[in-house]
């Protein structure tokens, strides 16, 4: 099982959230890239672009925070974060 958990947060305060399952035999990912478009979708948002720093704290923390800088059109948010809370 592998389980995704995203937020979004304005003020420090969380507004909401959604976690995401997949159960195929993809690979990690493809099921990292899979569950961040269903976020997306989930959350009415345009998918945001993977920068340099948001690779890199992702692989050391299996989290990671896209900001206004990640979106190609304006967020009424500061920033979405991702975290991957369970692996097969």
């Amino acid at each position: 099982m592998f389980r995704l958990w995203a937020r979004t947060f304005k003020d420090n305060r969380m507004l909401r959230d959604t976690v995401i399952c997949n159960d195929s035999a993809d690979t990690r990912t493809h099921k990292i890239f899979e569950a961040l478009e269903q976020v997306c979708y989930e959350f009415d948002l345009g998918k945001p672009i993977w920068l340099d720093s948001t690779i890199a704290d992702f692989k050391k923390h299996n989290k990671t925070r896209f900001t206004a800088d990640s979106f190609i059109e304006a967020i009424d948010f500061d920033y979405l974060e991702i975290q991957v809370i369970e692996e097969d």
